[in-house]
């Protein structure tokens, strides 16, 4: 009786109900920065929920502060991890972080501000940079809009595309941030973000991440409707492919096509890499091709989509030129939940089918095979770390994959999910070290607002 009469109360009245659905909220994003809170100056439009009163704090004539923040728990349990050749291949963890954030209008100016805590209880056999950084400044800057161009500078997470080659490392516990600057201009429908940054090292310990003084990353990135076009050059003083160190100049030129039509979607993105490692030269490529389409008629209204990946890897050691493939900063989970190889020398076909099984419940299923590109190089994890040298290995196929994932939106700020992964080794992997099946399971919970 007491829960109903909760209920009831809490629930809109049908008037209440009519003008909610007359405004929209922006969606939510991982970059809270895109976010515009700007149409809730109306009082009446802030009424409308109880995050209103948080999204738009009026202070002034053309000043204004909006407020939110991220909880998440996640819990990842491993059994055999790298295939049973981890320092700590049963392991079991638990990542909480908290994203709070403060974005401060007046007139055209700006400043965005979002600290991080970040723990790790139980990662064996120690917390990393990507678990945990205790108290720390996430996103830290200041922006100008002088119409035709926007101006930013300080500390900024950056998320280009389809996070291919730059994205937010959301998935792991500590996102990654760039310190610099971006120049955004608008040209019609399209826009071009000019780059100039270097990215954050995060430690573990509380104020203690700097940036980084041996990596770089500058370049042009222009959007157009359907059409990426960009250039991104790379360097890093400390780089290491094959067990060779050297200074690593690398310059990125990509082109990205992607839209929908009924009910097909595609994307496909090409990326060509020049530039030179120490004496040798670079001539490295990738292309990722993604089709899907949608059965909204269908019972579960499921969509189905096919990937697939070639990512070149060295060819000829010895030859002066290196043809592994640098993905820079891609994001953190790049082909599922459980990622033990990143877009290094790969070939990879994943077939993938997501459906909705309530009004607030969605699932899927996916299949993962991984080759290696090229026989004379190894594999690789997602920072571009060499987790299984070529060895004497001829063969080609590395395993294949399993995953399914469920998530549950109990609430406009709260969602529940869960995921279950096994990776069985193939050829290559039970050639050359331990060669187990990987098994991993993900729960986790995020409230945002």
């Amino acid at each position: 009786m007491v829960c109903a009469l909760l209920l009831a109360a809490l629930s809109p009245t049908p008037a209440a109900a009519q003008q909610r659905e007359a405004w929209q909220a922006p969606t939510l994003s991982i970059t809270r920065y895109d976010e515009d809170w700007s149409d809730l100056a109306d009082a009446e439009k802030r009424a409308h929920h109880w995050t209103g009163p948080f999204k738009y704090i009026p202070l002034g004539d053309d000043a204004w502060l909006s407020t939110g923040i991220e909880l998440r728990a996640r819990s990842e349990n491993y059994r055999d991890n790298l295939w049973g050749g981890a320092d700590a291949p049963d392991d079991s963890y638990l990542w909480l972080r908290a994203l709070p954030y403060a974005d401060l209008h007046v007139d055209r100016v700006r400043a965005f501000v979002q600290p991080i805590a970040a723990w790790a209880v139980g990662v064996a056999p120690a917390a990393g940079p990507v678990d945990q950084t205790r108290v720390d400044l996430l996103q830290g800057f200041g922006e100008v809009d002088l119409g035709p161009v926007t101006l930013r500078a300080g500390r900024q997470m950056l998320s280009l595309g389809t996070e291919r080659l730059v994205g937010t490392r959301y998935g792991p516990n500590v996102p990654l941030a760039f310190d610099g600057a971006r120049a955004d201009v608008k040209l019609g429908k399209g826009k071009l973000s000019l780059l100039a940054m270097r990215p954050v090292q995060p430690r573990p310990g509380t104020f203690d991440d700097r940036t980084s003084d041996s990596k770089s990353l500058w370049g042009a990135y222009g959007n157009l409707p359907g059409l990426d076009l960009y250039y991104l050059g790379y360097r890093n003083d400390l780089a290491h492919f094959g067990g060779v160190g050297g200074r690593e100049e690398r310059h990125s030129f990509g082109l990205r096509v992607f839209g929908t039509r009924d009910n097909w979607h595609w994307n496909v993105e090409g990326v060509a890499q020049f530039g030179r490692f120490g004496r040798d030269r670079i001539g490295a490529w990738t292309l990722g091709t993604e089709v899907g389409h949608s059965f909204p008629d269908a019972p579960l209204a499921p969509d189905a989509t096919l990937r697939f990946n070639v990512v070149s890897g060295d060819g000829k050691p010895g030859n002066r030129t290196l043809g592994t493939f640098n993905a820079l900063f891609p994001k953190g989970k790049y082909f599922g939940e459980l990622s033990p190889v990143g877009p290094t020398n790969i070939v990879s076909l994943n077939p993938r089918v997501s459906a909705t099984l309530a009004r607030s419940i969605s699932a899927s299923l996916a299949a993962m095979a991984y080759w290696r590109y090229s026989r004379a190089d190894g594999v690789y994890d997602i920072p571009g770390n060499l987790i299984r040298a070529p060895g004497d290995s001829r063969a080609r196929f590395i395993g294949k994959e399993a995953e399914a994932t469920i998530a549950w939106q109990t609430t406009a700020e709260l969602e529940l999910s869960a995921s279950l992964s096994a990776f069985a080794p193939g050829a290559f992997i039970r050639e050359t070290g331990p060669a187990k099946t990987i098994g991993m399971a993900g729960l986790e919970a995020n409230f945002r607002f």
